[in-house]
């Protein structure tokens, strides 16, 4: 059965303002799961809608082409912690712990990295998304703010090489090991990319 988006309810009521978001986040989560599973190139405007039970033009109406619809489906806040607030010492483990948090509990992020391992727009979408939420935290710790884009590459190197093995890839070793046991592992890691002395 297709989603209602009828206008019949006067304008500017309740209702109509619930059906409207109702459709929207409808087209959101199909899209998701359509770019996630079949990549951006071959997800189809027409193929999310029947996902989300309306007609193509709802699609269109809203989010106005598959452009519109990715940027808007893979929007996301990193919630990035406070670094400054943190003791420099422990940079590293609040890093890790915080993005395992994203990743099992968000699945526009891990869609995002399916889509931009194959596809120009997703790569485009993760590098917006880490350069303007990654970039202050190295800015924020790192001894020289002019190592800081290097520095912040070479976090996200590692956290998103572990979400892709084990989200995306899911390589059996990765996906056995337990949150605690990843953050020990990768934690001195990312800290030292941030925090150490150039080497």
């Amino acid at each position: 059965m297709k989603v209602s988006d009828s206008s019949s309810t006067a304008p500017g009521s309740g209702g109509t303002r619930r059906r409207s978001e109702t459709t929207r986040n409808a087209i959101l989560v199909a899209a998701r799961e359509r770019f996630a599973a079949d990549g951006y190139e071959r997800a189809t405007i027409r193929a999310i809608a029947r996902d989300a039970g309306i007609d193509p033009s709802m699609v269109m109406r809203y989010y106005g082409n598959k452009e519109g619809l990715f940027a808007a489906a893979v929007s996301i806040d990193l919630r990035m912690p406070d670094m400054a607030a943190l003791p420099r010492e422990e940079v590293g483990w609040r890093l890790v712990a915080h993005f395992l948090g994203m990743w099992e509990e968000n699945e526009v992020l891990t869609a995002l990295l399916r889509v931009g391992a194959t596809n120009g727009a997703g790569a485009e979408r993760m590098q917006e998304i880490f350069r303007d939420q990654m970039m202050p935290v190295a800015y924020a710790v790192c001894p020289d703010p002019q190592q800081a884009p290097a520095r912040a590459a070479l976090a996200a190197a590692q956290l998103l090489g572990l979400a892709l093995t084990r989200y995306v890839l899911r390589f059996p070793p990765t996906v056995a090991l337990s949150r605690e046991e990843l953050t020990a592992w990768l934690a001195p890691t990312v800290q030292r990319y941030l925090t150490a002395p150039s080497p």
